[in-house]
């Protein structure tokens, strides 16, 4: 399940640094994009699922809580990208590989100093990525709050799930939420101006969501094993996105190179041991 979502978020994260960096799309119009044409992609899956739903404060807690990581999530990341690549900003979801881990160890997983060690060696490699990140005089000082926000709500957002679950299914929790930021972005934004700035850049996004879609299925599958699992793959999304620039023949620095082959270590022999 790891490999496929990270086949389908690594389509994602490349449509998505397109959507911002050459689309053009401001942060409410991507959020809207995203959350309404994933509305209806989810919707279709509804009648093949086994899903479950109590009537309580904590299936509403649940849906609004996961909306506003999402809508943190669409809008910090349209804001970072225009500054940072999709492969340097997965670097930086390296630091919730910890908390993921510690939240795993208090729903009941072993706490193994093997598996911590390889957690280290994994946010080692990311710090090279991340790092790497100067040598193209990125400006952190202007992405600093949007990129904390983004990390907050990455990790928030598999909190949650795993946390309601036993309350509400996974897709119940993130359909409902899908549905209203797209309601409250209706408010920010008008559709017809969407189409009429960038019709196929639209079109394109829109399709990269059927991806997105299955890898969000897969991935609260994922959230309901481990947090430390879900955290992983972000990782995992990086080490593919660094072998397609090799593909590419795209230049690579010897900082992205060495980190790049740190995490490929970390994250096998933390599935090994």
């Amino acid at each position: 399940m790891m490999l496929a979502v990270t086949a389908c978020y690594t389509t994602t994260s490349l449509s998505d640094k397109y959507a911002v960096s050459k689309a053009k799309f401001t942060g409410n119009e991507f959020t809207f994009l995203m959350c309404s044409s994933m509305s209806v992609f989810l919707a279709i899956t509804l009648p093949f699922q086994q899903l479950h739903i109590m009537l309580s404060w904590q299936s509403f807690a649940a849906v609004v809580l996961i909306a506003l990581c999402k809508m943190l999530e669409f809008q910090m990341s349209a804001l970072v990208l225009k500054l940072l690549s999709a492969f340097e900003l997965k670097a930086w979801l390296g630091a919730t590989l910890f908390a993921s881990y510690i939240t795993d160890i208090f729903y009941g997983a072993d706490m193994r100093v093997l598996k911590l060690l390889c957690i280290s060696v994994t946010v080692f490699g990311l710090i090279f990525i991340a790092r790497s990140g100067k040598e193209s005089k990125i400006e952190y000082k202007k992405i600093t709050v949007p990129l904390i926000l983004y990390l907050a709500a990455k990790y928030g957002y598999g909190l949650i799930i795993k946390a309601f679950t036993p309350y509400i299914s996974p897709t119940m929790q993130l359909l409902p939420a899908l549905v209203l930021i797209s309601i409250i972005m209706l408010f920010m934004i008008k559709p017809s101006d969407i189409v009429n700035k960038n019709r196929s850049g639209a079109i394109k996004v829109i399709l990269a969501r059927i991806p997105n879609t299955i890898g969000m299925l897969l991935e609260n599958a994922i959230i309901s094993i481990s947090l430390a699992n879900y955290s992983f793959i972000q990782p995992m999304i990086l080490v593919t996105l660094f072998f397609i620039g090799l593909i590419r023949k795209e230049r690579c620095s010897k900082l992205n190179l060495i980190g790049s082959i740190i995490c490929v270590v970390g994250v096998v022999l933390f599935q090994i041991v």
